[in-house]
């Protein structure tokens, strides 16, 4: 995984509540094993005609928004817990994404591949809808060291929760792998300790 320390982006304005993992990756694509790919599928029933064609209304269709965050409504990730729903949202280039509340498999789903979710409360989260609304490129600032999110626009913040341990897999680049080699030597000197007092 990359680092991922403080943010600054515009963002992918998604006002819709209840998306759940079937919306954001649809099963006909489930069958691929591997994560490369599937942005093209992200939102595939909302995003695509049923010729191919873009939807010109659906918000990623829109070149007016881009951005490496995505700003959902109240209860992402609901559903199904497909991992490949955090695969899309990663492929697609998203590092983060905000809502007031996310279902916890896929919040888990999102840490565990490179995607930071960040929750916010309802207000919060409907002055950023508010902001983005009156303009497309206004920007918000993650500052994971200090689990802090602000919006640029209005110079608001809240302080958002994370668990220590993959606050510190952020931070550093790791995923679970890369944590426990990381700690390869207190692994190592506690089972000398633990062989010693058996």
């Amino acid at each position: 995984m990359d680092k991922f320390t403080t943010l600054t982006s515009s963002i992918v304005p998604l006002p819709i509540e209840n998306v759940d993992t079937d919306q954001i990756i649809p099963a006909r694509f489930l069958k691929a094993t591997d994560r490369e790919g599937f942005a093209n599928n992200l939102f595939a029933d909302w995003r695509y005609n049923k010729d191919g064609s873009p939807k010109a209304d659906f918000v990623l269709n829109n070149p007016v928004y881009s951005g490496k965050i995505l700003v959902a409504g109240k209860n992402f990730g609901s559903g199904s817990s497909r991992e490949h729903a955090a695969w899309a949202i990663a492929d697609y280039g998203f590092k983060v994404v905000v809502s007031s509340f996310f279902a916890d498999i896929h919040k888990n789903n999102e840490l565990n591949n490179g995607v930071l979710p960040v929750t916010v409360t309802e207000n919060f989260l409907a002055e950023i809808f508010d902001s983005v609304k009156n303009n497309p490129k206004i920007t918000l600032t993650v500052d994971l060291e200090n689990q802090k999110i602000t919006n640029n626009a209005t110079g608001r913040f809240e302080i958002f929760e994370i668990s220590t341990y993959k606050k510190e897999c952020f931070l550093n680049g790791f995923d679970d792998i890369d944590y426990l080699l990381n700690r390869k030597d207190l692994i190592e000197k506690f089972e000398l300790e633990r062989k010693r007092h058996d």
